[in-house]
C-alpha cells in the first residue's frame, strides 16, 4: 500500500523509528542469508515475568512495522539462556531444598520443583512458550543448551580460542582488577559433575581449541569447547550469540545499555555486524523498585489476565518505552479504557494518525470495533453500588442504559463487566473508606438530592454531568474537582471515580437520589 508506506516512513510511531534504522542497514544490498532476524532474549532463572512478555510485543511491533516498509522477509527467535548455571534458589518456587542441592549446575540439569517436566530450565521454558502463545506471537524458540550441545556454536567458539586475546582485551577493561586476575571469557562445564566452573583457564588452544583449567580440588582437565563442553560468561555470550545467528535486531532494558559497547565489539570480533538496538525503561513494582523474576515482585501475566483483556496489558507496553513505568494493580482499568478510547478514535483518523495509534501496532493495522460503551471505571463503581456478586448483577443497569447492548452483540463489554466484578471484589472493596461530608459538602448533596428528583430529563449523561457541575458551582467548591472528590469519598468510598454524570446516568437517577441520601444518613 504506497500511501501507508510513504506515511509510515515519516511516522514519529517508534516501532517505525526503529523499523526505519533496519531499512537503513540493507539499502545498499540484501542480507545475504535472505531474511531480517529479530531476537529476544530470556534468563529463565525464576518464573517468567511480565517484562519479558514486553520485550516480546514490543519487539514484534517491530517486527510488523518493517514489514508494512520493506519487502524482506522477517524471522523473530526467542533465546532462552537455559545453560547459566543456578547461582541461587529463586524465592518463589516450592521444593526449595531440592533445588540447593543443583547450585551452579545448567538450569536445564536442575531438577524440576515443580515436577511438571525434565528440568526447571524445561519448566520455565514452557512457561514462557505458553504466555507467548497465549498472545499469539509468532517465533522461534531456542533452547542455549541445544545451541551449544548440538553444534550450532562451535564455530563461534573455535573462533573465540583463535581470537581470544582480542576478547580478553575488550572484557579487562570492563573488570575490577581483582576480578581480572582469574577471568575468562569461557566457562568449562565439570567434565563429572556438570557444575558450570568460574575458575582461571590455564591455557587456551587455537590450533584444536581445548582449553586447560583446575578444577575446585586443583584436578586439571583439557576439553574441547565445542560439544557443549563450556559455554560462554553472559557478556561475551550475548555478543557471540549475535554473531552466530547473524542477529539484526535486539532490545534490552536499560540495566543492558552501559553494555552495549561490549556486545557489539565481541559479535565484530567473531566475524558478525553488530545489530541495532534498542534500550528501553524498567518496569517498577509498587514502591518503584525494579520487578524480578527472582523476587517475583510485580504483576504477572496471568495475574493481569485475571482482570482485564490481553489487548489492555499490549497498550500498557506500547506506551512510551523510554519511561520507567509503574506496573501495579492500580494501572489496569486505566489502561482498559484508553485502549478502548484509542479504538474508537481509529476509524475517523487519516493514515498518519493511525500509525500513530497504539491499536494499529496492537492489531497489525487491523484494530476490531469497540463495543465498550460503558468505561471500564464506571463498571468498577457501578459493581461498587450495585453490590453485584458477577457481571449478570451489572447487566441490568447497562441494558438500561444502552438498550442495543448484550453479551451477544458486545462480547469485549461482557467479559470486561466480570473483569470488573472481580477486580472490585479484590482490590477496591477491601480498600474502601466511606467519610462523613462536612457542612458545606453535606448542603450541596443535598441540594444534589432535590435536583435530582425534580429532573426530567432522562438518562443523558452530558446533561446529568452538567447538573452536578452547576450544584457543585452555586455551591462555590473552588476547583470544582474538590466537588467531585467529595462526591466520590463521602458516597463512592474512594478519593477519584468516573464522570459523575454518566455514573448517575447508567446507575439511575432514582437509585442515585437514593445512594446519597444513605451516605448522608451514614454520616
Amino acid at each position: 500500500m504506497p500511501d501507508l508506506r510513504d506515511a509510515a516512513m515519516t511516522s514519529k510511531a517508534w516501532p517505525f523509528e526503529e523499523a526505519r534504522k533496519l531499512v537503513k542497514r540493507y539499502e545498499k544490498a540484501p542480507p545475504e542469508k535472505g531474511y531480517v532476524l529479530f531476537e529476544t532474549g530470556y534468563g529463565p532463572s525464576g518464573l517468567p515475568h511480565i517484562g519479558t512478555f514486553g520485550e516480546v510485543l514490543r519487539t514484534t511491533m517491530i517486527r510488523r512495522a518493517f514489514e508494512a516498509i520493506s519487502d524482506i522477509p522477517t524471522r523473530l527467535i526467542c533465546f532462552s539462556d537455559d545453560m547459566d548455571g543456578m547461582r541461587k534458589v529463586p524465592g518463589n518456587v516450592p521444593n526449595q531444598e531440592v533445588l540447593a542441592e543443583h547450585l551452579q549446575k545448567p538450569l536445564t540439569a536442575v531438577p524440576d520443583p515443580f515436577g511438571t517436566h525434565e528440568s526447571f530450565g524445561a519448566h520455565n521454558n514452557a512457561m514462557l512458550r505458553r504466555f507467548l502463545d497465549t498472545f499469539g506471537f509468532e517465533y522461534e524458540f531456542y533452547s542455549a543448551t541445544e545451541f551449544y550441545r548440538s553444534g550450532q556454536f562451535d564455530e563461534v567458539l573455535c573462533r573465540a580460542t583463535e581470537r581470544y586475546d582480542e576478547l580478553m582485551a575488550v572484557m579487562l577493561k570492563s573488570l575490577r582488577e581483582e576480578r581480572q586476575q582469574t577471568y575468562s571469557v569461557f566457562l568449562p562445564l565439570h567434565p563429572e559433575t556438570g557444575r558450570v566452573l568460574y575458575v582461571p583457564v590455564k591455557e587456551v588452544n587455537p590450533r584444536d581449541h581445548t582449553i586447560t583449567f583446575d578444577d575446585e580440588d586443583g584436578r586439571e582437565w583439557t576439553v574441547p569447547v565445542a560439544g557443549g563442553n563450556v559455554k560462554l560468561q553472559w557478556k561475551p555470550d550475548f555478543g557471540a550469540r549475535w554473531a552466530a545467528l547473524g542477529v539484526d535486531f535486539e532490545m534490552y532494558g536499560k540495566d543492558h545499555s552501559t553494555n552495549t559497547p561490549i556486545y557489539d565489539r565481541i559479535c565484530e570480533i567473531l566475524g558478525g555486524k553488530k545489530p541495532e538496538h534498542f534500550t528501553y525503561e524498567l518496569f517498577l513494582d509498587e514502591n518503584g523498585e525494579k520487578i524480578s523474576k527472582s523476587k517475583g515482585n510485580g504483576l504477572s501475566i496471568d495475574e493481569w489476565l485475571t482482570y482485564a483483556a490481553t489487548e489492555s496489558l499490549s497498550y500498557f507496553m506500547y506506551q512510551k518505552p523510554k519511561t520507567a513505568k509503574r506496573l501495579w494493580w492500580d494501572v489496569i482499568p486505566k489502561a482498559v479504557d484508553e485502549y478502548h478510547q484509542q479504538l474508537r478514535a481509529f476509524p475517523g483518523q487519516d493514515i498518519k494518525a493511525q500509525l500513530a495509534n497504539p491499536v494499529w501496532h496492537i492489531h497489525r493495522g487491523d484494530p476490531p470495533e469497540s463495543r465498550m460503551v460503558v468505561p471500564f471505571a464506571m463498571l468498577l463503581n457501578l459493581a461498587s453500588v450495585a453490590g453485584a456478586e458477577d457481571k449478570d448483577g451489572l447487566w441490568g443497569f447497562i441494558r438500561r442504559y444502552a438498550p442495543e447492548a448484550s453479551p451477544e452483540t458486545h462480547p469485549d463489554l461482557d467479559q470486561a463487566a466480570e473483569f470488573a466484578v472481580r477486580y472490585f471484589r479484590d482490590f477496591v472493596a477491601p480498600t474502601r473508606e466511606f467519610r462523613a461530608p462536612d457542612a458545606k459538602e453535606r448542603a450541596a448533596m443535598e441540594d444534589l438530592v432535590a435536583r435530582l428528583k425534580a429532573w426530567e430529563g432522562g438518562q443523558d449523561a452530558e446533561e446529568l454531568q452538567t447538573l452536578v457541575f452547576a450544584v457543585g458551582k452555586d455551591h462555590g467548591f473552588e476547583p470544582l474537582r474538590d466537588w467531585f472528590k467529595a462526591l466520590y469519598e463521602v458516597i463512592l468510598g474512594a478519593s477519584q471515580g468516573p464522570r459523575f454524570g454518566g455514573f448517575v446516568a447508567l446507575y439511575g437517577v432514582d437509585e442515585t437520589v437514593k445512594l446519597i441520601e444513605d451516605a448522608l444518613a451514614r454520616g
